[in-house]
């Protein structure tokens, strides 16, 4: 049971990022390569690595036990 609460952590913090990185397409053309721009897709790249870190550290109680 911890690796399913694991994997729903790890799959929820990623579908949160990737609503987070398509939210600004209905934005008009020139504002794209600002919100898209080179080092905002690598920070987002980054933060796909190191949130779900972060969210199983602070969420590990639930995870361990269930219980919130």
């Amino acid at each position: 049971m911890v690796a399913v609460r694991l994997m729903a952590a790890v799959l929820g913090t990623w579908a949160a990022l990737i609503v987070l990185l398509l939210i600004p397409g209905p934005l008009p053309e020139r504002w794209r390569y600002v919100v898209y721009s080179p080092a905002t897709v690598g920070l987002w790249m980054l933060a796909m690595l190191v949130a779900p870190v972060v969210v199983c550290a602070v969420k590990w109680p639930w995870i361990k036990s269930g219980r919130r």
